[in-house]
């Protein structure tokens, strides 16, 4: 039985029992099977409910008190609610970010977990987001920095007159417009990468992969952000709203919003870049 709160060894122990079951199916025909539409808005597959329901045995099995916010079941308490209620423990999870990647066999995929004592993200204290292709996990604790495996990581100081990579994730309404909108910017960075798994991306600039995420779509999810939040703030990156402010949303399944992430270097820029723009 789990005690008050979830420690990291827990967290971490949580998405490596999602690996095993889900690493097998990755790029094969039946993980691609459709049900129907969860509760994050896209279609389940059967590969993302192997994640999710292992994810919830496990959660069941340990007699913990909390909060599920997941990807397919929407908002489900687990064990004694009103306990869970008074403890505030909620656990935001995504069991597979990069779902279409996954049953592609493209190799970058994510378990996403972040546990959080309160209701808003700056509540979220502990965090853990593997890649289901390599076992190798990002993992941060509020205040303690963040890792990457055993190794503590940090955002890279590169700034825009470096080789500067970033990801660029648009809404397909008015897709070349905005495109024409960015234009001036995009050309200022030296590389793109449109990669499909946003906590995976979230970790790569935490870890000095990457320099920036431009996440413009408004359907962008809190499950598929939570933890990447924590590791990229611990490792010193910066993630904001389009009009610059700080991020600090309601823990709920309905919360969605679009983002900029990046180092501390290309902060000033993209605020000025971005922030002014209309999308």
């Amino acid at each position: 039985m789990i005690s008050m709160e979830f420690t990291i060894v827990y967290l971490k122990q949580l998405a490596l029992k999602v690996y095993d079951a889900v690493h097998p199916l990755l790029g094969r025909k039946e993980a691609s099977v459709k049900s129907e539409r969860g509760a994050g808005g896209d279609m389940t597959m059967y590969i993302d409910q192997v994640a999710e329901e292992i994810i919830i045995q496990s959660l069941t099995k340990d007699k913990v008190n909390c909060l599920l916010i997941s990807e397919e079941i929407g908002e489900k308490y687990i064990g004694n609610e009103h306990q869970a209620k008074t403890n505030q423990q909620v656990l935001i999870i995504d069991p597979l970010d990069g779902s279409n990647n996954a049953v592609r066999g493209v190799p970058y995929c994510s378990v996403s977990i972040a546990y959080a004592i309160g209701n808003k993200m700056n509540d979220i204290i502990r965090a853990v987001v593997l890649n289901l292709n390599t076992r190798e996990i990002y993992w941060a604790e509020k205040g303690k920095g963040a890792y990457f495996n055993s190794a503590q990581i940090h955002v890279s100081d590169l700034d825009i007159t470096q080789k500067c990579f970033f990801e660029l994730n648009l809404p397909m309404k008015n897709l070349m417009k905005s495109l024409k909108e960015l234009a001036s910017l995009i050309r200022r960075f030296y590389r793109i990468r449109i990669l499909g798994s946003t906590a995976l991306t979230l970790c790569q600039i935490a870890s000095g992969s990457m320099e920036a995420f431009i996440n413009l779509r408004e359907t962008n999810r809190l499950v598929d952000v939570a933890a990447g939040f924590l590791i990229l703030k611990e490792a010193g990156g910066k993630i904001f709203s389009l009009d610059g402010e700080e991020i600090n949303k309601d823990l709920s399944i309905e919360v969605k919003f679009p983002f900029i992430a990046c180092n501390v270097k290309l902060e000033s820029f993209l605020k000025n870049e971005l922030t002014l723009r209309e999308y």
